[in-house]
């Protein structure tokens, strides 16, 4: 039996386990008897000395004392692969490693595999031509000993690779957080960052990119995107990805023209060669040259204009000012007040009446939140937009609606004549699949009949929010609430918006009042005209918002928009003046 061949056509790959092998030293492994046994056990105990070399790694030296066991051996050739993880190697993604091959055809006479403690996975086998003497046992044991040896080097190498990788690379393969903090780390403890230009940016509407093409497509178009830039600014900056569509970097200031101009816009091919524009919001900060500046700083400047580029409405590019630490400060102030300013009933609807341009009767009224902060009024410009960043500007809306609907069932309960409210919503509570019902426990809590609370919504929704706005304006009208589109005019929306949402009422913004009545044949006029004829063939009730003198009000008498909304008849009023108009019923007109 100690001279028979092993069969080695039907051998399968055999398991390793985890990379923690400890090389056997060769005299004790396998005993010294021929010149051939001698040979081998001095390049094995090389190979063991190069693999274990504290020092440096010599590849080449390596290579070479395999090629020649391999030659030792009569192998045609040996072949390592290995896989970052085992979906790779299901899918055989992973590297090739051939150190030898000496051209001609082999079988494969054995396999091993391993699997290290991260899950990388590495893969040998050995091949030999059918012409060659087969191995026998002892050979056999010696090609499984290097074999299993070159397994250990490499994964336990590969798994070091693997390690940084994970620290200091995301599933997609960019450069993480951790690898800009170190970068930044270094950049700013040998003095290099003074004068850079340090940016933020995400890229707007990018998920309509991958519902167009499908996420694969959007990954591929990114990844295009980040590689542009990285050519743009250069070895001499340094870009990473945050997470999702949002990343920073840093370059040198005399590229700061190419790539605002490339983060404004950029055309990015698909796979397809089909073009995609894509825009940013970024935020720059140009690290100062006369003072020193601690990495914290760099972040938090950066982050502070990218925030305003955000928000700040048509303006997406944005460099950082000082001006912006004292919008923070604050912006962290009213989010740290907002809670308690709800618990004290701070907040407070004041109603603006909505009055019939033909009778004058008092048809309704918009809820208008004021904020009463230690014997001062806050002004919503000052609150509106920052409680808009968050959440927190859902849970007002609500909190309003309540107040409303606790008003009106006193009003009911007093006997006075029912009115219709209308009360603001943000587009934040789009994504909320509840809100209907949410509205509705409200309003029922408060026994107010469902037909006299009138929802309202901006025009200005993206095409990603349409699709909810739509199903739950949908709801909301099954439901017996009116639905008011507010501010129209103002944005950039398709009829679609229109058409497809059953809208009850119409508010058309200020800007589209014309204010000479004589002037017929003027832009504004004309287009005023049209939209009053619009909505009225649509069977929607027009209002019109910013009245504010005799001449509009004549102005939407002659159109045949029959309800205004403005300081004409009143500004925003404290409820117990509201309740005076209610009980009066009706304004004077000029006329």
């Amino acid at each position: 039996m100690a001279n028979r061949v092993p069969d080695n056509k039907s051998r399968k790959p055999r398991e390793v386990g985890t990379a923690n092998f400890t090389a056997v030293p060769v005299d004790s492994a396998l005993p010294f008897q021929t010149e051939s046994n001698y040979r081998f056990n001095v390049l094995y105990a090389r190979l063991v000395s190069a693999m274990t070399d504290t020092k440096i790694i010599d590849v080449d030296l390596i290579e070479n004392i395999l090629i020649e066991i391999c030659h030792i051996f009569r192998l045609s050739k040996a072949v390592t692969r290995v896989y970052r993880n085992q979906q790779e190697e299901r899918e055989g993604k992973g590297e090739t490693l051939c150190c030898f091959d000496n051209g001609k055809e082999g079988n494969e006479i054995m396999s091993l595999r391993v699997v290290t403690s991260v899950m990388t996975t590495a893969t040998i086998k050995a091949y030999m031509c059918p012409d060659e003497t087969p191995l026998n046992e002892d050979e056999y044991k010696k090609v499984d000993l290097v074999m299993r040896t070159v397994l250990s080097f490499i994964s336990r190498n590969r798994m070091k690779d693997v390690v940084y990788e994970l620290a200091y690379f995301d599933d997609a393969g960019y450069p993480n957080l951790r690898n800009w903090n170190n970068y930044i780390e270094e950049l700013v403890g040998e003095e290099k960052a003074a004068g850079k230009l340090a940016f933020r940016y995400n890229l707007r509407h990018f998920s309509l990119i991958n519902q167009e093409f499908g996420r694969p497509i959007g990954d591929i178009v990114m990844k295009a995107h980040f590689e542009k830039l990285q050519s743009i600014i250069g070895e001499s900056g340094f870009m990473v990805r945050l997470g999702g569509d949002n990343f920073v970097g840093i370059c040198d200031s005399n590229k700061t023209k190419f790539v605002i101009d490339y983060l404004t816009e950029a055309e990015v091919n698909t796979p397809k060669g089909i073009g995609v524009n894509i825009y940013t919001s970024a935020g720059f900060f140009r690290i100062p040259k006369d003072r020193h500046v601690a990495v914290e700083e760099i972040m938090g400047c950066i982050i502070a204009a990218y925030r305003v580029a955000q928000n700040g409405g048509m303006d997406n590019i944005v460099f950082y000012d000082e001006s912006f630490v004292e919008n923070r400060d604050k912006t962290m102030k009213i989010q740290q007040q907002f809670s308690e300013a709800i618990e004290k009933n701070e907040f407070r609807p004041f109603y603006q009446p909505k009055v019939n341009v033909k009778t004058g009767r008092l048809v309704g009224a918009e809820a208008l939140c004021r904020w009463f902060k230690s014997n001062r009024v806050v002004p919503p410009a000052e609150f509106i937009p920052i409680l808009e960043k968050t959440s927190d500007i859902c849970r007002l809306d609500l909190h309003m609606l309540e107040c409303v609907c606790r008003d009106m069932k006193r009003w009911a309960d007093e006997g006075k004549e029912p009115i219709r409210i209308s009360i603001n919503f943000s587009r934040k509570h789009i994504i909320n699949t509840y809100l209907p019902e949410t509205i509705a426990e409200i309003v029922d809590r408060y026994s107010v009949p469902h037909e006299l609370i009138d929802v309202e919504f901006t025009e200005s929704t993206s095409e990603v929010e349409f699709e909810d706005l739509k199903r739950m304006a949908t709801r909301l009208r099954s439901m017996g609430f009116y639905l008011s589109i507010d501010d129209f005019g103002i944005g950039y929306s398709s009829l679609n918006l229109i058409k497809d949402i059953p809208w009850t009422t119409l508010k058309v913004d200020k800007s589209f009042l014309p204010d000479d009545p004589s002037d017929e044949n003027s832009v504004i006029s004309i287009m005023f005209k049209h939209v009053v004829s619009m909505t009225g063939q649509l069977g929607l009730e027009c209002i019109s918002e910013g009245v504010e003198t005799k001449q509009h009000v004549s102005i939407l008498k002659n159109n045949g928009c029959e309800i205004a909304q403005g300081y004409f008849f009143d500004k925003p009023l404290s409820v117990e003046e509201f309740e005076s108009r209610i009980a009066k019923g009706k304004y004077s007109l000029p006329w």
